[in-house]
């Protein structure tokens, strides 16, 4: 994975560029770059939420096990038990980038599942495992609120890779989740230098990028930047055509709109937006269900009577 080509695409699909991503060209079967190309074609295809168009892209016959894996995620629930079996299938083995590939995918499906033990026993001993492998098992330590866990994961990983690009984005959101700051003591600066560096990038259209930006600036109070940088991540979507991230920009529009000072109403027509639009997104689901117990708890109380003055 040396060549200038794939070292771009790897960039593109680390930094959520997945709209450019699946327009790459893929190169001759016999090329080196052949298959890791489709892989990350089909999980930019994933990504953006186009099943479909991953499966079209593996030739069916295929005995590569990364392009197995890709495909079984692609599947679903209907893939969970081929991705079990090809854990199986590479165990054992020496490390590569194509079993890297297969466990990563088979612990995404299984965080999909709500496998949450699973998906950690995949990426067992992760500390010694590539770079993927280390930066997704931070994240699921951060969504189990274990961050100094996900801290140590990225330290150890770092030391060894203090170049890899996907290590240094599992630092920046490690940073949003704790707050970390820089030498100077302001909050949330290692996320904000990393996303600033990226987008600086003119090889890169990333709403990812700066949607992280984004709710870093939120978080230090910084709304009119915040704003500037949501309003270019939906103009970014919207060119694409792409659905798959809206919600996101979405979400924290509708946040930066409700601290903010502007019209009244903003905030509401956002949010309104963001339920119609994705009413499976995180923040909707759980407003959604705060909204029906508080609803069910008002039901079941009773105002005590009225006190009556006696004389």
């Amino acid at each position: 994975m040396d060549s200038s080509d794939l070292y771009y695409i790897e960039q593109q699909f680390v930094l959520g560029a997945y709209p450019a991503l699946t327009q790459v060209s893929v190169p001759d079967a016999s090329s080196p770059d052949y298959i890791p190309t489709l892989v990350y074609e089909a999980r930019a295809f994933l990504a953006l939420d186009d099943p479909d168009s991953a499966l079209a892209l593996i030739p069916e016959d295929t005995d590569n096990v990364a392009l197995r894996a890709v495909s079984a995620l692609a599947k679903g629930e209907e893939g969970l038990e081929a991705l079990r079996d090809l854990c199986v299938e590479v165990e054992g083995e020496e490390t590569t980038w194509e079993i890297e590939v297969v466990q990563v995918l088979a612990a995404t499906a299984f965080m999909r599942a709500g496998e949450v033990e699973e998906a950690v026993e995949t990426l067992s001993g992760a500390e010694r495992a590539g770079a993927e492998t280390c930066a997704i098992l931070s994240q699921i330590y951060m969504s189990l609120s274990r961050p100094s866990v996900a801290q140590k994961i990225l330290t150890s990983a770092l030391k060894a890779s203090p170049d890899s690009l996907m290590l240094q984005q599992a630092e920046a959101v490690l940073s949003l989740v704790t707050a970390a700051q820089s030498l100077g003591g302001e909050p949330y600066s290692p996320a904000i230098s990393f996303y600033t560096e990226q987008l600086a990038n003119p090889s890169v259209s990333s709403a990812a990028l700066l949607v992280g930006r984004g709710v870093a600036r939120i978080m230090r109070g910084e709304l009119s930047n915040a704003r500037s940088d949501l309003e270019e991540a939906e103009s970014i979507l919207t060119r694409a055509q792409s659905k798959p991230g809206m919600g996101e920009v979405l979400a924290a529009m509708t946040v930066a709109a409700g601290l903010g000072s502007g019209k009244r109403g903003e905030a509401d027509e956002l949010w309104s937006r963001l339920c119609s639009e994705h009413p499976s997104h995180p923040m909707v689901v759980d407003l959604s269900a705060k909204a029906e117990l508080f609803d069910s708890c008002a039901a079941k109380f009773q105002l005590p009577p009225r006190a009556v003055a006696s004389a």
